[in-house]
């Protein structure tokens, strides 16, 4: 068994109660998702399509923030095709490359041919990530649909299943930590530099 400690920045044990779950849902400039609360919006997501009467052959997580909603959605549904799509956006807080960009490896088109899929994200913030993938899936399957934790007024686009509406900017409990290592992009960008 191995043992690792990482040490959790002040501005971030703050938001931690002794069970190490968020200790607040929300603050004045920030939205924040608990791990206990983000197992009840990825239940009562799952209900809300079920109800719905829709019934998705696909479960198509949008990475990386929409993999762990993705995964639930799909165990709650019973859906065993999760499929995932990697789109890179988002820089940092609130800061945006120009527009959205798919990585590979992307989605085979003939995979999708005549599905329903779901496709399932953290959080409709501007909208342009979930237009991407909705479009992209729409040329090539039976009916998509978008399930969000979250969605922003600002989102031009509006999901079918969303658990909660907020503009502010949301920290997740998957996203909010600092990696326990040096992300690779810096460790290569330092080995250039020395």
């Amino acid at each position: 068994m191995v043992t690792a400690l990482i040490a959790i920045p002040k501005s971030y044990a703050s938001a931690i109660d002794a069970e190490g779950v968020g200790a607040s849902t929300s603050t004045d400039e920030r939205e924040v998702l608990t791990w206990e609360r983000f197992g009840e919006a990825n239940r009562a997501l799952a209900q809300q399509v079920a109800d719905s009467g829709y019934r998705p052959t696909i479960i198509l997580g949008v990475a990386r923030g929409g993999l762990l909603p993705a995964a639930a959605i799909a165990y709650s549904l019973d859906v065993k095709n999760v499929f995932t799509m990697n789109i890179e956006f988002y820089t940092g807080v609130d800061e945006r490359l120009e527009f959205p960009v798919m990585l590979p490896p992307l989605l085979n088109a003939v995979d999708l041919a005549g599905a329903r899929v779901l496709v399932a994200d953290d959080v409709a913030d501007t909208g342009s990530t979930l237009k991407l993938v909705m479009d992209y899936c729409a040329a090539h399957v039976a009916d998509v649909r978008c399930a969000v934790i979250y969605e922003k007024s600002r989102s031009v686009v509006k999901c079918q299943y969303v658990w909660g509406r907020t503009d502010r900017w949301i920290n997740f409990p998957w996203s909010t930590p600092p990696p326990p290592v040096v992300p690779v992009g810096r460790q290569l960008g330092d080995a250039i530099r020395a």
